[in-house]
């Protein structure tokens, strides 16, 4: 009776650390070039963005050089344009983060797999975009 109460809780132990593992922190370095189309700025903006295995999504960006007006996750692949997924929040001048209770669908986390999501920061001069990085798992 020991022992299979010691395996069940060394099981469970094993699930939440697979689960934990499981979480994809990406690093993000965003820059004009990789906008689409390119555009010449000296914004820049850093920050991670998490995926986590049940579709959960956390994580901030900081920008320097550009008065954001929005940003996004959005779903496409590089070298293309898509729709927001997911609407980043300010918080301050030179920050966004995602927001609480964020999730992928089934379709958006293949996507996020498949490296077709990006996140960008839109400003005044540049609405489509100013400065972009893609999310690569």
């Amino acid at each position: 009776m020991k022992i299979r109460m010691l395996a069940v809780a060394a099981a469970g132990a094993l699930a939440v650390a697979a689960g934990v593992a499981g979480a994809k922190d990406v690093a993000v370095s965003l820059t004009g070039d990789q906008e689409v189309p390119a555009v010449t700025t000296t914004a820049k903006g850093t920050g991670k963005i998490t995926i986590a295995d049940d579709k959960s999504v956390t994580g901030s960006i900081k920008t320097t050089g550009v008065t954001g007006t929005a940003a996004h996750i959005h779903e496409a692949p590089a070298g293309q344009n898509g729709k927001p997924i997911i609407t980043l929040e300010k918080k301050g001048d030179n920050e966004w983060v995602v927001p609480a209770g964020s999730k992928l669908t089934d379709e958006q986390l293949a996507s996020f797999k498949a490296g077709n999501l990006y996140v960008n920061v839109h400003s005044a001069e540049h609405k489509g975009g100013e400065i972009r990085t893609q999310l690569k798992p």
